[in-house]
């Protein structure tokens, strides 16, 4: 079988899937709607002869994954996407899916709705023509990717840990890149109680938190390293209760984000260890949400060569990309196991009104994905013993 003529020949096909999987409307906090979406994808995935298991989470949608191959020898192929956006309900009324020439465009259509099509698709195409290969090939949609993947790390972690590979379905860039690198992430917010006195009677009685908090900010954007490829905004602050009451209160959430493990380590070093400045001063640190960096180490170095290699038999050219952004291949790649992530669609604009997906992309990446499902070599140093 030629791939990308296979592929080409049946682009019509993945494509009105897209369209369909934009109709389900997905936002991340209503969970009936993407749990509706859910549904709709576990009856196709068991349509092309997957055993599919449902995960139940309790505030967001639940949890789909799909194996096929189960008793098959060798580490399986896990492939991983999210199918809640970041648009409301209703949005189609106002942002249509509509084309225009290769350009078709839809709310979540490039992150990620023809990256689940791909998925789904590719491996329904090469089943129905007695291709798909006997390998364990697994997969998993979840439902919390957009506000940090709180709900499913877990999970990922638990199924990419048996894994010898992981691709990831995010977006391709306009190049057609693959993505071998990904900054980490961590948001933390510091809590800091003063004590309220009248600022003109009174101000040597007061202990003004909104100070503490300037004095703090300044602290920990010293811990900017561009050339370590680490970064801190502050970006939200607040304080006080009126202009003329020494503030008892303020609070400020710090955005930190790392190209390496061991600066993701001082870091939470620094933010437990952090200490008041002034006397009388209460502060507290919590930890909101991250992700470790996804570094370009040996392991992914080892990898894209072989994905290049395929792609170079097909006659695609391929690149690699550093993202300054992170997804769920942040947490794969930081168990060891060899990931490859922007394997989706090609397009641009996501979380833009402008979001559209380049359709001449989708045989090219179709038929990446399908040749790495069927020529993958796990004993070439890159499964998870090496």
């Amino acid at each position: 079988m030629k791939l990308l003529d296979f592929f080409r020949e049946h682009n019509d096909e993945i494509i009105d899937f897209t369209r369909e999987l934009v109709r389900y409307e997905s936002p991340t906090h209503d969970k009936r709607a993407v749990d509706a979406l859910g549904q709709f994808l576990a009856a196709e995935l068991q349509a092309i002869g997957a055993q599919v298991e449902v995960f139940p989470r309790r505030t967001v949608g639940d949890v789909i994954y799909a194996a096929w191959n189960g008793d098959s020898p060798g580490q399986p192929i896990l492939l991983i996407g999210h199918i809640d956006t970041v648009w409301p309900v209703g949005t189609l009324a106002n942002m249509p899916l509509w084309q225009d020439g290769m350009r078709l465009y839809g709310p979540g259509i490039l992150d990620m709705k023809a990256g689940i099509a791909l998925i789904v698709k590719v491996i329904g195409l090469l089943r129905q023509n007695g291709e798909l290969p006997q390998r364990p090939i697994w997969v998993l949609f979840t439902t919390d990717e957009e506000v940090g993947s709180t709900t499913s790390r877990d999970l990922i972690e638990q199924v990419a840990a048996n894994a010898g590979l992981v691709l990831v379905f995010e977006p391709a860039t306009e190049g057609e890149t693959v993505k071998t690198a990904r900054r980490g992430m961590a948001r933390y917010t510091v809590r800091i109680e003063g004590r309220a006195a009248h600022s003109g009677r009174e101000p040597e009685k007061g202990i003004n938190a909104i100070h503490e908090a300037a004095r703090q900010v300044l602290r920990l954007a010293e811990l900017n390293a561009p050339e370590a490829g680490t970064s801190v905004a502050i970006n939200l602050i607040s304080g006080g209760t009126a202009a003329n009451i020494i503030a008892p209160y303020a609070e400020f959430l710090v955005d930190f984000r790392f190209s390496r493990r061991d600066e993701q380590q001082h870091i939470k070093h620094v933010m437990h260890k952090l200490e008041p400045i002034q006397d009388g001063i209460r502060l507290s640190v919590e930890y909101m949400i991250g992700r470790p960096p996804m570094e370009r180490d040996d392991v992914m170095i080892r990898t894209f060569d072989q994905c290049a290699a395929l792609a170079g038999k097909l006659g695609l050219p391929i690149a690699e990309e550093l993202s300054g952004a992170g997804s769920d291949a942040n947490f794969t790649a930081a168990l060891g196991v060899p990931t490859l992530d922007g394997l989706g669609a090609r397009g641009v604009g996501m979380h833009a009104e402008n979001e559209h997906i380049i359709v001449s992309s989708i045989p090219r990446r179709a038929a990446l994905l399908a040749s790495m499902l069927q020529h993958w070599d796990m004993d070439s140093g890159l499964d998870n013993g090496a």
